[in-house]
């Protein structure tokens, strides 16, 4: 017996190989690392400056010193474009690898 495809049948195919491409596609997305996007080439130090209320800041630089101001300018700009306190921002974390 010979069927005869109709356009039900094509349109569940093609919903399906869309949902597989998509799913393809988001997946090759996951690998990425968080901090690979944040480091900086060749940075050692890195610290994380908050404040009492908003978005903070983390920052990499080749120094400590550097780091830390580079993450408190960033935890102020955050702080007051999120509706927090940007002048309670103070550097919680500061390590260099």
């Amino acid at each position: 017996m010979i069927r005869i495809a109709t356009h039900r049948d094509h349109s569940s195919w093609l919903l399906l190989v869309l949902l597989f491409g998509c799913l393809a596609a988001l997946s090759g997305c996951s690998n990425k690392g968080s901090a690979a996007r944040y480091a900086q080439a060749g940075a050692n130090c890195f610290a994380k400056a908050v404040p009492t209320a908003g978005e903070g800041g983390l920052a990499w630089g080749n120094t400590l010193s550097a780091a830390r101001k580079k993450s408190m300018d960033s935890c102020m700009r955050y702080a007051s474009r999120s509706g927090g306190t940007p002048k309670t921002c103070q550097v919680v974390m500061a390590k260099c690898k």
